[in-house]
């Protein structure tokens, strides 16, 4: 029941994840936050990197381990999650939804950064976060590093205040790699790892493939 509660999008297990192909995750970290001591603590764990590298696996992971653990968890996407927050706040019951999202003792944020945010968002977003401080943890994914949350909120001093709680009490994992999707086309020959004989230098070739004939060759 509190797996179906936490609305997560998937079933995403940490044995599931592919440690080796993302070595800047320290295994022992994510084993560590496993244990969901950071939650009954109230902090925060944020997930950074681009797009692709395993931080929505990572986050449900987590979620799921912390449910196991015996607490309450919710997930959530930060565009939906900002829109029911305006919604919200035009039928004047703003009050209602925090205390309501104030309840699970993890709050999961999944892809700050990816599409824009309502006007309001900042200012909607850190009521939130101000709600849950030292009070109730919360795990956001972003693909953006926290020096761009000014941009993602489009209100450079409220985003710097949100920061502010989120990184007091935090634990911060930047994924650094290629996507696993990416990857796997590499793998199947559908892009060619550039070499230091192909002209360009090495990492300079574009990986849009474009079609010759019948196979597709990376755009240089």
């Amino acid at each position: 029941m509190a797996l179906k509660l936490a609305h997560f999008p998937a079933v995403k297990e940490l044995a599931g994840f592919d440690f080796e192909a993302q070595p800047s995750i320290d295994p022992k970290q994510i084993r560590d936050l496993a244990a969901s001591r950071w939650i009954a603590n109230g902090e925060n764990v944020l997930l950074l990197g681009p797009r692709g590298v395993g931080k929505t696996h990572l986050s449900i992971a987590l979620g799921r381990e912390a449910i196991l653990a015996g607490y309450t968890v919710q997930f959530t996407t930060a565009t939906t999650l900002v829109a029911g927050l305006a919604k919200a706040h035009g039928e004047r019951r703003l009050d209602e939804k925090l205390l309501a999202l104030s309840k699970p003792k993890l709050l999961i944020v999944d892809e700050l950064g990816y599409l824009p945010l309502e006007p309001d968002a900042a200012h909607l977003f850190f009521q939130l976060v101000s709600r849950r401080y030292e009070t109730g943890a919360m795990l956001i994914t972003s693909n953006r590093s926290v020096a761009e949350w000014g941009t993602v909120f489009a209100d450079a001093v409220v985003a710097t205040a949100i920061l502010d709680r989120l990184l007091h009490h935090s634990h911060v994992l930047t994924i650094r790699g290629d996507s696993y999707r990416l990857r796997a086309k590499r793998k199947s020959g559908l892009i060619k790892t550039p070499t230091a004989g192909d002209g360009p230098p090495v990492g300079s070739a574009s990986l849009r493939p474009v079609t010759d004939g019948n196979n597709l060759q990376p755009r240089s």
